[in-house]
Formats: C-alpha cells, sequence, structure tokens
C-alpha cells in the first residue's frame, strides 16, 4: 500500500515538471514572435518615412539612358558610327509630265464674211500644211459687192485725177483718194492679201473666188469646214497647231511644292526613246492646285524641229534642288516608330544613348536635323535596328521630350 503511494506521488510530479516546461516554452516562443513583430514594425517604419519624406521633398533626376554593346559582338552585328556634319543636301524630284500643244502656237482658221465653200484644199483632220498655202475657196456675194465698189472707186479716181483744174476738182480727187482707201481696207479687214487686191486693181475684176491661205506651219488638229458648207462671219474652220515647239506639263505632289522654282533646270526623257533626254528649265508654275490629283502643275517648252515630241505623250522628269548645306545624318541612322524618330548616340566603351529628333527635309539618303543632336556628335548608321531592338529587351527607352 505504501509502494503504491509512492508511485502515485512519483507519476504525479513528473507530468507536473512536463506541464511547467511546455507553459514556459509556449510563452517565451510567443514572446519572441511579439517582439520580432514589433522590432519589424519600428524598423521598417523610419525607411517608409523617409521614403516618403524624400518622395515629397527632393525631385527626381532622370539619368541619361544607355544601352551597353562590346565591342566584339558591335563587330559581329555589323555596327558602323557617322559623325553629325554640315553637309550639302540635294533632292531630286522624279515626276510624269505629258507633252501638250504649246497655246501660243494655235490659230484658228475663219472668215469674216458669209459665203460658201467652194473647194477644199485640206480635206481631213491631221493634215500638215504649210505658211501661205491655200486652205479653201470660198464664194461670197457680200465680198464680190464690195469687190466692185473697189473697181468702181478706182475708175472715179483715175478720172478725178485726170480732171485738177480748180478748188471743186481738187476736192474730188480728194474724194475719190478717200474713198479708195476705205473700200481698201475693209477689203483687207475682210482678209484678202495684198497679193489679191493688187490682182482686182490691176486687171480690174472682182475675184469670184477667195482663196483663204494657212496662217502658220503646223498640222490641222480640227476641221469643222465641209465641202459645199455655208459659213458665216467667225464660224471656225480649222485649227493649226505649231509643232516646232511643244509645252510639257508636270505634276507636282503637295509637300514637293515648297521645293519648286522658276527657272529650276531639270531632265525630260522618254522611254521609248533611249539615249534621248531634252535638258529645259521650269518656265511657268501655275497658281492652283488640281481639284482631283491635289498636285501642283508646272510647265517646260521644249523645241521639237524634228517632231520627235508629239501631244499627248507621257515623258520622264527629274529635277535637281539644291537644299544647302544643312546639319544632316543618314537616314539609316533613323529609327522611326511611327510618332517619333529615334537615333542612338554612341557614348564610347560601347555605351549607345537612344535620343529622339526632329527632322527636317530630306535629299540623296540624308535627313536633317532640326532638333536633338549638335555637331561633331556620333550616332549608330548601321545595324541600327538591332541596337534598338536590344534597347528594348533591356528595358532603355529615350527620355521623354
Amino acid at each position: 500500500m505504501r509502494k503504491k503511494g509512492w508511485a502515485i506521488i512519483i507519476i504525479g510530479s513528473i507530468l507536473m515538471v512536463i506541464a511547467i516546461l511546455y507553459l514556459s516554452k509556449t510563452i517565451s516562443v510567443t514572446d519572441t514572435l511579439v517582439n520580432e513583430s514589433i522590432k519589424l514594425t519600428y524598423t521598417n517604419r523610419p525607411s517608409i518615412e523617409a521614403s516618403l519624406d524624400s518622395k515629397d521633398l527632393t525631385p527626381t533626376s532622370q539619368e541619361t539612358p544607355v544601352v551597353e554593346i562590346l565591342p566584339e559582338r558591335q563587330r559581329l552585328i555589323g555596327v558602323k558610327t557617322t559623325t553629325v556634319a554640315m553637309r550639302p543636301l540635294r533632292k531630286v524630284i522624279r515626276t510624269v509630265g505629258r507633252v501638250e500643244y504649246d497655246e501660243r502656237k494655235l490659230f484658228t482658221v475663219n472668215t469674216k464674211f458669209e459665203g460658201w465653200i467652194e473647194k477644199l484644199y485640206v480635206d481631213y483632220k491631221g493634215r500638215y500644211v504649210r505658211k501661205r498655202k491655200p486652205l479653201a475657196d470660198i464664194y461670197s456675194p457680200d465680198l464680190l459687192l464690195t469687190q466692185k465698189e473697189y473697181i468702181n472707186a478706182i475708175k472715179w479716181l483715175k478720172e478725178s485725177e485726170e480732171v485738177r483744174e480748180g478748188d471743186i476738182g481738187s476736192l474730188i480727187l480728194k474724194d475719190a483718194r478717200a474713198i479708195v482707201e476705205a473700200v481698201e481696207q475693209r477689203l483687207r479687214l475682210w482678209d484678202l492679201t495684198d497679193e489679191q487686191i493688187g490682182k482686182i486693181k490691176e486687171t480690174g475684176r472682182p475675184l469670184r473666188i477667195v482663196t483663204i491661205f494657212s496662217p502658220v506651219t503646223g498640222y490641222v488638229i480640227e476641221k469643222p469646214a465641209l465641202q459645199g458648207m455655208r459659213v458665216m462671219p467667225k464660224e471656225k474652220l480649222f485649227d493649226i497647231a505649231d509643232l516646232s515647239t511643244v509645252w510639257v506639263v508636270a505634276d507636282i505632289y503637295e509637300h514637293e511644292v515648297p521645293l519648286i522654282k522658276a527657272w529650276q533646270k531639270a531632265r525630260i526623257s522618254l522611254s521609248y526613246i533611249p539615249n534621248k533626254e531634252f535638258l529645259s528649265k521650269i518656265e511657268y508654275i501655275y497658281p492652283t492646285l488640281e481639284t482631283e490629283t491635289k498636285t501642283l502643275r508646272i510647265r517646260f517648252t521644249i523645241p521639237n524641229p524634228d517632231g520627235l515630241l508629239k501631244p499627248q505623250m507621257f515623258t520622264n522628269v527629274e529635277i535637281n534642288v539644291n537644299l544647302g548645306n544643312r546639319l544632316a545624318i543618314p537616314e539609316d541612322a533613323i529609327i522611326d516608330s511611327g510618332t517619333r524618330h529615334i537615333v542612338y548616340v554612341d557614348k564610347g566603351q560601347g555605351y549607345f544613348e537612344p535620343r529622339e529628333v526632329i527632322l527636317g527635309l530630306k535629299g540623296d539618303g540624308l535627313r536633317e536635323v532640326i532638333k536633338g543632336l549638335k555637331l561633331g556628335e556620333k550616332v549608330a548608321s548601321s545595324a541600327t535596328f538591332l541596337i534598338d531592338a536590344e534597347a528594348k529587351l533591356k528595358g532603355v527607352r529615350p527620355l521623354e521630350k
């Protein structure tokens, strides 16, 4: 009985010791976690406050973004650089021209009297005629009557010259001369030639048929006149074009208009006449744009003695424009993102800085730089897209303007 009691006392003591140890460990772990939490809280608080204070009080400064490409890799991808410099900028404007009639050498043949066409010497359109060669014979009762009046006035003048006695004779002679001159002037206004008037005066007979002559050497481009047709004053009978010179009219796009000036030199060629070029200058710049094409027309005058240039032919036109010396870089050095233009400036030791630039005119593979680069700086001029790809992979972007 005594042994059993001691056993119970020993077991109870052991359980009490175990309980005390368990409770002390739990309290120690809890205190540690609380202390660590408080420590973290108070440790981070100053840094947060400092960051907030610095964000509020200290302005941020952006560092120059650069992308590093080692020299060995530059050689592998073919990177080359060029110096930003003042370069002569030239531009060649290429466009298409059309051969047209020289409007200053278009002639219309008509009559100033009523009549009928009795004979046509030029009976089809497109025929070549020479100056002072006959075009048509016309019978006109009005013209025939005026010729008879002219013959009678000449007879009266001759009779008045035979009788010169007294003041009355001199007055009659003066009147006769005035009438002859007036009728003769009327015949000239009706486009009779001096030869025709001289023949009427010499023979004393009127010309029943009056011949109309070509005023110029050229081609008949319109022929309303028909055999036996009745003609009225000012009615057109023939249109004749002198093709010894022709116009070439070319279209210039709207963005190229500021580069065009009068008397700029140009080369004009035809694809179907190889090894043949016509050198000319801009003779006239039309004052308005074409409504449908939004282009500006310019005009050249080309001598055409051999008749190679024919109206409605198409030609190639090249205009060389000298834009002067400008700060420029090669076009291959520029990355066009669609909204801005980026170049990569060589900073040395394998570093390239992406930089936004503002561009101006272009020509001969060069592009004018208005803003963003300085004289003497170096930019990547080849493999630029590879440098740009590397910069995008590394998150390197040009500073916002």
